[in-house]
């Protein structure tokens, strides 16, 4: 789990303070941007609410053009500009520091190598990561993240983070979603046979391994199908499905691949369920032709609720968003954004801003306040046993705006409840 030093955090920022590491606003008067370390800045961000607080950049790598998640990841990019917006709007950070997430964003392909490509270009400028998305991709970093002690907020749900302080996950794992998705599955529908169909990597696997822990603690038959990324690859996914007809079908993949195979195995006769991940849905895939059948046969996990919630969360991140068309993508992103958020008011609050200092901060979080999106626990980064256990199971409803609306709210299964978290799931498969 993740090591958690008993920090004196306080004593320490003022020692570091009292020794010139912190200089805070002498730096001021010079009018230059000299830098307090890297990414921070006394001069204002480029589009400062108030001219007189310096600057934090924070760096962006996600999935823009071309990857599988591209219909996802530009509305979190978005939601995420909108909610540093709005926190600069309200005073900023610790009444010093405005956030700036817009001048270092970089576009991943959903690629490792092209994301470590892009992350070396920005890294000396910004003083963490405000996104990187992607399991594999960001794991293409992360020996460098620790290295520099660089704190990163992930657009993706592996249960490897639990086990990276430099990684500060929102929401459960993949391995617990899929947990909780057999367990309920076996509730409602009394499945005695469970397939795992998923994309390689530890996106794919992770989820597949906590299908088969799930299964085996629920005395089921598991069989486990790894498949390509692409529409047009899933031609042994779906003979499988048909072939086998597997009761529950867990299922990792990009949105338009879980059409294809959703869609063509309703079209060949299966008649189970399938329980897709977060990021298998996106609500274009009701004018898809796989519309019928995501009717009739799917429903989504979830490690948050979606669009339409009524939280306050929710409810600032429609009102910092007006007219868009609505997307969980921009949900997922919003929510991803307030441990970043909570650590970065830590740090100014301790006095040592820098990347040790960030990481120091985050090391004291034992709550972070999501404005209801997520219970406060979710984000508990001091406990180095903990691991929240709790998602959701949406259903598909075209009335919805995203959708999808949610038929089982927050739980933990009997199977996430028990299990103990000694490494990622993925290794385990």
């Amino acid at each position: 789990m993740k090591s958690r030093c008993a920090v004196t955090y306080v004593a320490i920022a003022a020692l570091l303070s009292a020794c010139g590491v912190f200089r805070g606003d002498d730096q001021g008067s010079t009018g230059g941007a000299a830098a307090q370390a890297p990414g921070v800045t006394s001069e204002p961000c480029p589009s400062a609410v108030d001219s007189k607080k310096g600057c934090i950049y924070l760096g962006t790598i996600s999935d823009l053009t071309s990857g599988p998640f591209a219909a996802l990841a530009v509305p979190i990019t978005d939601a995420q500009k909108a909610f540093w917006a709005r926190v600069n709007k309200a005073g900023g950070i610790g009444g010093k520091y405005e956030v700036d997430v817009t001048k270092y964003v970089k576009d991943n392909k959903y690629n490792p190598e092209v994301h470590r490509q892009v992350y070396n270009e920005i890294k000396d400028h910004v003083l963490g990561l405000a996104q990187t998305l992607g399991s594999p991709t960001t794991a293409a970093i992360l020996g460098d993240l620790k290295a520099n002690d660089i704190v990163a907020a992930p657009a993706s749900w592996t249960s490897a983070w639990e086990f990276e302080d430099v990684i500060i996950e929102t929401g459960s794992n993949y391995c617990v979603e899929a947990m909780n998705s057999v367990d309920y599955a076996v509730d409602t529908y009394k499945v005695k046979t469970v397939m795992a169909v998923h994309l390689a990597g530890d996106y794919g696997a992770d989820a597949a391994a906590g299908a088969k822990i799930a299964a085996a603690r629920d005395g089921l038959t598991f069989t486990n199908v790894e498949t390509p990324s692409g529409a047009t690859e899933q031609g042994r996914a779906i003979t499988e499905i048909t072939k086998n007809k597997p009761d529950l079908v867990i299922l990792t993949t990009g949105p338009a691949d879980a059409a294809t195979i959703i869609g063509q195995a309703a079209a060949g006769g299966y008649k189970g369920r399938f329980i897709g991940t977060g990021p298998t849905w996106n609500p274009a895939l009701l004018k898809s032709p796989a519309a019928p059948a995501l009717k009739a046969l799917y429903e989504q996990s979830a490690p948050g609720k979606p669009w339409d919630a009524d939280t306050p969360g929710h409810k600032a991140m429609r009102d910092a968003l007006p007219g868009v068309t609505p997307n969980d993508g921009y949900t997922s992103g919003w929510a991803w954004a307030y441990p970043m958020k909570a650590a970065l008011d830590a740090m100014v609050a301790g006095g040592n801003v820098s990347r040790k200092g960030l990481l120091e901060a985050v090391k004291t979080l034992k709550s972070v306040d999501y404005e209801g999106m997520l219970p406060p626990e979710a984000g508990n980064y001091a406990d180095q046993t903990a691991v929240f256990r709790q998602t959701l199971i949406n259903k598909v409803d075209e009335k919805a705006p995203t959708g999808v609306t949610t038929v089982k709210d927050f739980f933990t299964g009997p199977t996430a409840k028990a299990y103990t978290f000694d490494g990622p799931c993925f290794s385990k498969l």
